[in-house]
C-alpha cells in the first residue's frame, strides 16, 4: 500500500503533518492511506490553470460521490498568499500550506514538473510504473470515464477512442436526432449534411470573442475561396468545405462572427457542438479539424498547416504535407544563414526542427510554425522565414 507514512514523506515537512482543507482546517496526511492521489501542480496567475481548474473540480465532485476513495492535493505556484487564497477558493480539495515553499519545490523536483497545470496520479501501492503523468490529458479528453486513473484503464479508453475514430462518419459527428442540416449564410438557409459526404471538411472551432479567431478568420476565408476556385477550375466541383462550429457566447454574437463567413456552420448551442470539442480533444480556439472524403479524421492540425502553406496545405493528407515540408527544406537551402528582423534588435539565425528548432508561435504574425524558422538563440525570438522575407521585401 502507499503507506501513511511514504504519504507523510511527500506531503510533510518537519513541521507539519496536515494538509489544509477548503474550509481551512487541518487533515492528517495520514488520513489518505489507501485512497488514489493527485497532486495537482497549479497557479492562479496562468490562464490554462484557470481553464482546467473547474473541469478538475466537475470531475473531483462526482467521483468523490462515486468512491471516497479518492482525494487532490493542490501544490501551489502562486506569488502570495492573497493570490493562493483566491485560487484555493475555487478547489473542493486539500492543500500544501502557501508558506511551505520547501514542500512545494521538493514535490516539484520529485515529479520533475516541467509546466502547469499538472496532475500526477498516485495509486494506493508502492509502484512507480503505476503513477501516471499526464492526469490533466486524461481529464480532458475523458473525464470521470478515466477513474481509476490505471493504466489498464487508460489502454482501455485508448483502444475505444481509436475504435471509435476509426468507424466514425461525417452524419455521426455532425447530425443528432433533432437536426440533418446545417446553417448558411445563402440560400438555401439550411443545407443537408448529407450533401457533403464525399467533400474534405474542415471543423473550424471558434468564436467572436476570441482575438485570434477573428485574426485567423479572414486568413482562412481567402484560403477557402483559393482552395475551391483551384477546384472548381480542375473538375467543376465545390470540394472543400468548412463547418463553423461556435464557443460564442450568445446568439446574437454567433449571428455577428457568422455573418462574415462563406461556409457553413452548427446552430447556436446546438448540443454537437461540445460534443465535438471534447472527441477531438479541442483545447484552444481557433482550432480547424480536417475531415477527409470518407469520414475520416485527416489531422487536428488545419489551423498550424494553413499558416505554414496556405491553400497548398490541401487536402491536409500525410502524403501532402511530406510533400510540402520536403520543398519547404529545399527551399530553406537558398535562405541566409542570418537575417535582421524589424520586430528584434538581435541577429537571427535560420535553424530547422532537427537543428534546434521546433513548433513556435511566430512573433510577427502570432501565429503556429514548425520546421524552419529564424530563431534569436539569445532571447528565444522566432518568426517564420516567409515572414521575414516579408518585411524585407518592404
Amino acid at each position: 500500500m502507499f503507506s501513511g507514512s511514504r504519504l507523510v514523506s511527500l506531503f510533510s515537512s518537519k513541521d507539519r503533518d496536515f494538509l489544509l482543507s477548503p474550509t481551512g482546517t487541518q487533515v492528517k496526511i495520514s488520513d489518505l492511506e489507501g485512497k488514489i492521489v493527485g497532486i495537482y501542480f497549479s497557479a492562479n496567475w496562468y490562464p490554462p490553470c484557470h481553464n482546467f481548474t473547474p473541469i478538475l473540480a466537475n470531475a473531483y465532485e462526482q467521483l468523490k460521490n462515486y468512491d471516497p476513495g479518492f482525494e487532490i492535493v493542490f501544490v501551489s505556484s502562486d506569488e502570495d498568499q492573497n493570490a493562493f487564497d483566491e485560487y484555493r477558493a475555487l478547489m473542493p480539495w486539500l492543500a500544501i500550506p502557501f508558506s511551505d515553499l520547501e514542500s512545494k519545490r521538493a514535490l516539484n523536483r520529485r515529479f520533475d514538473v516541467e509546466g502547469i497545470p499538472c496532475l500526477i496520479i498516485l495509486q494506493p501501492n508502492d509502484n512507480k510504473d503505476s503513477t501516471i503523468l499526464d492526469g490533466v490529458d486524461l481529464v480532458y479528453r475523458y473525464g470521470i470515464q478515466a477513474y481509476p486513473f490505471t493504466k489498464e484503464r487508460v489502454e482501455e479508453l485508448t483502444q475505444q477512442e481509436k475504435d471509435t475514430h476509426e468507424n466514425q462518419t461525417l452524419k455521426d459527428l455532425l447530425t443528432n436526432h433533432g437536426r440533418d442540416f446545417l446553417l448558411s449564410n445563402s440560400v438555401p438557409k439550411q443545407v443537408p449534411v448529407t450533401s457533403l459526404i464525399g467533400k474534405t471538411i474542415g471543423l473550424y472551432f471558434s468564436a467572436q470573442w476570441c482575438s485570434p479567431g477573428t485574426k485567423f478568420t479572414p486568413k482562412l476565408t481567402s484560403i477557402y475561396q483559393k482552395i475551391n476556385q483551384e477546384m472548381t477550375a480542375v473538375n467543376n466541383n465545390h470540394d472543400f468545405e468548412i463547418v463553423f462550429v461556435s464557443s460564442d457566447h450568445s446568439q446574437t454574437a454567433f449571428d455577428s462572427y457568422f455573418q462574415t463567413m462563406r461556409w457553413l456552420a452548427l446552430p447556436y448551442g446546438d448540443p454537437n457542438i461540445k460534443n465535438l470539442a471534447k472527441y477531438f480533444d479541442v483545447r484552444g480556439i481557433p482550432s480547424l479539424v480536417i475531415i477527409g472524403p470518407d469520414g475520416k479524421t485527416v489531422t487536428k492540425l488545419g489551423r498550424n498547416l494553413v499558416n505554414l502553406y496556405q491553400e497548398n496545405a490541401y487536402p491536409f493528407t500525410e502524403t501532402r504535407i511530406e510533400l510540402l515540408t520536403r520543398q519547404a527544406s529545399d527551399e530553406a537551402k537558398n535562405l541566409p544563414e542570418l537575417e535582421y528582423h524589424s520586430g528584434h534588435h538581435h541577429e537571427l539565425s535560420l535553424v530547422s526542427e532537427g537543428n534546434g528548432g521546433g513548433p513556435f508561435i511566430c512573433c510577427d504574425c502570432d501565429e503556429q510554425g514548425s520546421g524552419w524558422a529564424y530563431q534569436c538563440i539569445e532571447c528565444g525570438y522566432e518568426v517564420h522565414p516567409k515572414c521575414v522575407r516579408a518585411v524585407c521585401r518592404e
